[in-house]
């Protein structure tokens, strides 16, 4: 029950998000929106503004803007098809950008919840080397092996293999102090007894939570280029069922893997909408470049016919994945 309680949320933190990041751009650029709803499916409830029909729909699983000449030629002034191409590219790349930002968001809160290690010695085990070899709590480790330590990280990396004898650096009360360390083998890895002094801070949360999303939106573009070239089989494409059963593995490990399912998520659906293929956000884009250079060359009912083409290619594809994730769990 938890699994299908967080998979709603799973989606309701992917699609809706997205979809309100349409709608606030399409306001903010004064395009008409005749309805934003949450969720999809019938309508349980209705409310019309000035403008806008706000409404809830049973299923929870995102929703949708549906804005005037969004899809069809319109004769409103207000209409999307009457706008600048500057301000529907703003409209079509804004709800890519909330999952930007969903993403950012949770990774930052996962780091101020996690907090961050630093080179600060917190504990210092008894009989552990480090203890033998004089070090105390409070030390700051500001060299290891001949290396310069700016956090727990570099400390760590220093460590990785070490089994040698090696001169250890710290400051204590405004003092470098150097001691000599062996370390012992413990579980297959060599440890001092050490551990860190972990801080929680909220700007260098947002800070770090920016630079992981940063970096893991590189290494999501350099999976794709996998799967473009064939490095990473198609098979491996997961839809909606996959999803679910990601969300069972990762909530089985606690609630902090799941949230990091969820930033991995939010990104590749941001990465996904700005492909510039028919149907999705950046296809969009595309056409709206492309019209603004040929003019009247294409008309909008002809980028219709090619966005509908390229919404039942994602369909296929929405149906293959789905075959995939149920080949998988009954294999």
């Amino acid at each position: 029950m938890l699994t299908v309680i967080l998979g709603i949320l799973l989606f309701l933190f992917l699609i809706f998000p997205h979809e309100l990041g349409h709608f606030l751009m399409a306001r903010a650029v004064g395009v008409k929106v005749n309805e934003f709803a949450f969720g999809m499916g019938p309508a349980i409830w209705k409310k019309q503004g000035k403008e806008t029909l706000y409404s809830v729909r049973l299923l929870p699983v995102g929703g949708y803007c549906a804005m005037e000449g969004e899809d069809k030629d319109s004769d409103d002034e207000r209409a999307f098809n009457k706008k600048s191409p500057g301000a529907k590219i703003l409209v079509l790349a804004a709800g890519a950008a909330m999952n930007v930002l969903i993403a950012v968001v949770v990774m930052s809160g996962i780091m101020f919840v996690t907090g961050e290690a630093t080179n600060v010695i917190n504990k210092v085990v008894k009989d552990s080397p480090a203890a033998a070899a004089g070090i105390e709590h409070g030390d700051r480790i500001v060299d290891a092996g001949g290396k310069k330590i700016g956090n727990w990280y570099d400390f760590h990396e220093s460590m990785r293999g070490q089994k040698k004898p090696f001169k250890l650096t710290v400051e204590r009360k405004g003092e470098r102090k150097t001691f000599s360390v062996t370390p012992k083998e413990e579980k297959g890895r060599y440890v001092i007894g050490v551990s860190a002094v972990v801080e929680k801070n909220l700007f260098k949360s947002v800070a770090r939570g920016a630079k992981s999303t940063w970096i893991l939106t590189g290494r999501m573009y350099a999976g794709l280029k996998d799967l473009v070239t064939g490095k990473v089989a198609v098979k491996e494409v997961t839809g909606p069922v996959g999803m679910i059963g990601l969300v069972h593995q990762t909530t089985s490990r606690g609630l902090i893997p799941f949230f990091y399912l969820l930033v991995f998520i939010s990104l590749n659906l941001a990465i996904f909408n700005l492909l510039p293929f028919p149907a999705l956000d950046g296809g969009r884009i595309i056409f709206v470049i492309i019209r603004m250079v040929t003019g009247k060359a294409i008309t909008d009912r002809q980028e219709n016919m090619v966005h509908g083409a390229g919404m039942i290619l994602l369909l296929t594809l929405m149906v293959f994945a789905t075959w995939n994730d149920l080949v998988r769990l009954f294999r």
